[in-house]
């Protein structure tokens, strides 16, 4: 009878907590990001109300969803050395050791090719070259765009257009340029606003600690915070000026006069968004704005509701 070796016992004995790592690497918060592959469908429900097409969609999701994970592990891989030096990042998986380096970029080298794959066999083409374009956008992002300044904002709004018109292949509908204006202005509206908290967290760190608000986050030394509120101001406007219109004036509120009904939602959203942002300091993590503020989380609901209501019945 032969036993198992200490190496192989350690190996047996981590596998779990090396899977839930992995897991966490994959970022499972960062999930409502690409929700907004569901956009298309969602303003085009007097259209495609077919439950073939929200199954469809539903899985184009979850593929966006491991190309996506997948490029946080790489960038985890990349910053971890600035990552220990930060509060709140230093607790991510690689960067705190519980994941191995090795483990997570053999994770990514099956499961890109693999989601690519089934993205090819199982969807149209435009589809297939809008994950290709997403996934060689985050890797370019996380290889040398997000030290660009001002250009990796745009980087990063140009990742949220390419989910919302992954989401219109899916079901063979043409890109609107409304929800695509739309879409990018809102994405940069939420960079410009992560950007900003992320400067205030790391003067709060150079108070304190001493050190350079670029430490932890090199592009942050290019950045001021006059700077930041004034891009602010002037995407958040541009963003309220151009949704504004387009229920208005665009095909689709002229055929669903009550899509006027779902401004105030827009409205109120951005509102709270920079009062957490300026008054509560929380506008690093988006995705906790999302999910954890209760009346930012109701707020969206009710705008979902409010959509679905005038595209079917307005």
């Amino acid at each position: 009878m032969t036993g198992t070796t200490p190496l192989q016992q350690k190996v047996k004995t981590d596998l779990p907590s090396v899977a839930v790592a992995l897991l966490k690497g994959m970022r499972p918060k960062q999930l409502p990001k690409n929700a907004l592959l569901f956009a298309g469908l969602l303003f085009t429900l007097d259209k495609h109300p077919s439950l073939a097409d929200a199954i469809q969609v539903s899985y184009a999701f979850v593929l966006f969803c491991v190309l996506s994970g997948c490029v946080y592990l790489l960038n985890d891989a990349i910053d971890a050395p600035a990552d220990r030096l930060h509060p709140k990042k230093k607790l991510r998986p690689i960067a705190s050791g519980r994941l191995p380096v090795n483990v997570a970029l053999a994770f990514v080298a099956v499961a890109v090719p693999a989601a690519l794959t089934m993205a090819w066999l199982n969807f149209s083409a435009n589809f297939f070259w809008s994950a290709v374009a997403y996934f060689a956008l985050t890797v370019a992002y996380t290889f040398g765009l997000k030290h660009l300044v001002i250009v990796d904002v745009m980087a990063v709004a140009a990742g949220f257009v390419l989910r919302a018109v992954a989401g219109t292949t899916v079901i063979t509908v043409p890109s609107s340029q409304w929800l695509l204006i739309c879409t990018g202005l809102l994405a940069l509206f939420i960079a410009l606003a992560k950007r900003r908290g992320e400067y205030s967290q790391a003067q709060e760190t150079v108070l304190s600690n001493g050190g350079t608000v670029g430490e932890t986050r090199k592009i942050l030394a290019f950045y001021t915070l006059p700077l930041l509120d004034q891009m602010l101001t002037i995407v958040a406007t541009s963003c309220l000026l151009t949704y504004f219109l387009y229920a208005f004036q665009s095909e689709t509120g002229r055929n669903h006069p009550y899509l006027l009904a779902t401004t105030p939602f827009v409205l109120y959203g951005l509102f709270r968004y920079l009062y957490l942002l300026h008054v509560e300091n929380k506008g690093d993590a988006p995705e906790e704005i999302l999910l954890k503020d209760r009346p930012m989380l109701a707020n969206v609901l009710l705008w979902i509701v409010a959509v679905v209501v005038s595209v079917i019945w307005g």
